[in-house]
């Protein structure tokens, strides 16, 4: 049966052709004398028109339909130039996060086998200092001026064309490969899921439809990848001055300058980073009457986070938390108006995260927990309405498979051939209420198997969350599998860390001792600052931390 064409890249001509002056991008290049942040712009007719060109002088040095092509490039203008550009060409652009680690770069290079190579200078020398793709690489595009490594720069690829150059898109079909976007590998190794054009074309279209996006609204996206989502819904993307790998460290003082400058419509950030902006706003009265919606995604993002950046928002302006992964995205979605109103209290009493129901394209089903491949879907798997089980999903905006990695594919897929299509399954763990909405309650990798029963991190975790100088926890098993010792590693709010431990030791067993499922937790070690995810600096690494609790119980 023949695939609907469908490019991805499409979205940007039509753009460009409803609203062609509108600003598309607005990227930081400076200061001015007077201190204030100075902008490059394209609107969308220039973007539109710039990837044209960029997409010729890719064709002109071999870059095309099916070309692998490892994408290094900040994000600004050459970035949305570029990466449109590849799109429209056909080739298939490898996103790796930077912030993943060097090793970990490495890896993921060796298993996408790109056969080109398009980077800033910093980039390139790294990928020659240490080796990355030196089996695979064929073509060298530099970002910049380059230097002794070869192979050509944006700019001359693009001279020989003139600025209004026309192009055909490549008129790829649905199924076809459009790129491959790396997981941030916060829960194991890096893994590159092969995304479809059609994958992209239901992301777009699910995120146009849950949030009421409309074109000609403002969106700062702080996380690259949610950057390339505005221009296909018509938003102008404005670029924020910030550490795109330390959401975290970020300066609120420069994201909320930006939103009151551009009257930003559309907020995108790590729940990290909410809580860094909201702390600020919070103790100086920001108010910020332009923003529509907040989206916050990466992990949990804490209730008392949402109430303190709800504080800056107009009246019945809602932050959602969406819940996804790299191989689906979105999969479910709730609102911070239900969590602080609904939900809140029974996240605090063990019951695991609310996450909203499931978005209208996706079909989520529970099954029993299995850390074994799943060769066929079948009903029987699925669990009863209450009961925690694996999170699966289907629909059109699910990754089919993993590059190179057929037991990773295998492990995390369930064909349904009854039926068409197939099962993703999620690695997380959670349950379906009364009501249809899901509760997340964490990683199947991360539940603690002990003597007397499975305890699972996040219901764990949030009723210990509710002491006033605790900012986070993290449940770890400690000792034999299937029979583990359950700690608890406590990171202290920062006016917190000099305070008596053993006082606030006691304070937390008592909580513990008022829930079931938290009855037989009984150390509790202080750990000064948890190690997390680089991406959006939230997901707790617990396999590192069960290892230094391991060290200090010995």
């Amino acid at each position: 049966m023949t695939q609907r064409l469908s490019n991805i890249a499409g979205h940007l001509p039509e753009m460009a052709r409803q609203q062609p002056d509108t600003p598309a991008i607005y990227c930081p290049t400076g200061r001015d004398s007077q201190g204030r942040t100075t902008y490059f712009s394209w609107t969308f007719s220039e973007l539109d028109r710039e990837s044209n060109r960029v997409a010729l002088g890719l064709e002109s040095i071999g870059i095309k339909r099916g070309v692998r092509t490892a994408l290094m490039v900040k994000p600004g203008p050459e970035f949305f130039a570029l990466t449109f550009a590849l799109f429209k060409v056909g080739a298939v652009p490898i996103l790796i996060d930077p912030g993943m680690g060097v090793k970990n770069l490495k890896v993921c290079l060796a298993e996408a086998q790109p056969e080109a190579f398009v980077g800033i200078p910093k980039a390139h020398l790294a990928r020659i200092l240490l080796g990355w793709g030196k089996a695979s690489l064929k073509i060298l595009l530099t970002v910049g001026k380059r230097v002794l490594w070869g192979g050509a720069t944006l700019r001359q690829i693009t001279a020989p064309f003139p600025a209004a150059a026309e192009y055909e898109m490549a008129r790829t079909d649905s199924a076809e490969t459009a790129a491959i976007l790396f997981t941030s590998g916060s829960t194991g190794v890096p893994k590159g899921a092969v995304y479809s054009h059609g994958n992209f074309v239901a992301q777009v279209e699910a995120l146009r439809q849950v949030y009421a996006i409309r074109p000609g609204e403002i969106d700062l996206p702080t996380f690259p990848l949610f950057a390339l989502f505005a221009p296909a819904l018509g938003m102008t993307s404005v670029i924020p001055e910030m550490d795109f790998t330390r959401p975290a460290s970020v300066d609120p003082v420069k994201i909320i300058e930006a939103v009151e400058r551009f009257k930003v419509t559309n907020l995108f950030g790590s729940p990290s980073l909410i809580n860094r902006v909201g702390l600020h706003g919070a103790a100086h009265a920001v108010h910020l009457p332009s923003l529509k919606r907040v989206i916050s995604a990466g992990a949990p993002v804490p209730a008392v986070v949402l109430e303190r950046f709800a504080g800056m928002l107009d009246s019945g302006v809602q932050i959602f938390t969406p819940y996804g992964a790299t191989e689906s995205l979105p999969v479910c979605s709730i609102g911070s108006q239900e969590i602080l109103e609904q939900t809140r209290e029974l996240t605090d009493q063990g019951k695991g995260v609310c996450i909203g129901p499931p978005v209208e394209s996706i079909q989520l089903e529970v099954i029993g927990i299995d850390d074994d491949p799943i060769d066929h879907w079948a009903d029987s798997l699925k669990v009863a309405p209450g009961e925690i089980g694996e999170i699966v999903v289907k629909g059109p905006q699910v990754t089919a498979s993993y590059f190179n990695r057929d037991s990773s594919t295998k492990l995390a897929k369930i064909a349904d051939p009854e039926n068409g299509g197939f099962f993703h399954r999620m690695g997380d763990l959670g349950y379906r209420d009364e009501m249809g909405r899901i509760w997340f309650c964490g990683r199947k990798s991360h539940r603690v198997i002990t003597p007397n029963g499975t305890l699972f991190t996040i219901p764990c975790e949030a009723i210990f969350n509710t002491h006033a100088r605790v900012f986070r926890t993290a449940l770890v098993g400690v000792g034999t599998p299937g029979s583990l010792r359950p700690v608890l590693c406590v990171e202290l709010e920062q006016e917190a860390q000099k305070t008596d431990q053993a006082s606030i030791r006691e304070e937390l067993l008592k909580i513990g001792q008022g829930f079931e499922i938290t009855r037989s937790i009984r150390d509790v070690l202080f750990h000064s600052a948890f190690p997390v995810d680089i991406r959006h600096n939230a997901k707790i690494f617990r396999e590192k931390l069960a290892v230094w609790a391991a060290g200090e119980l010995s």
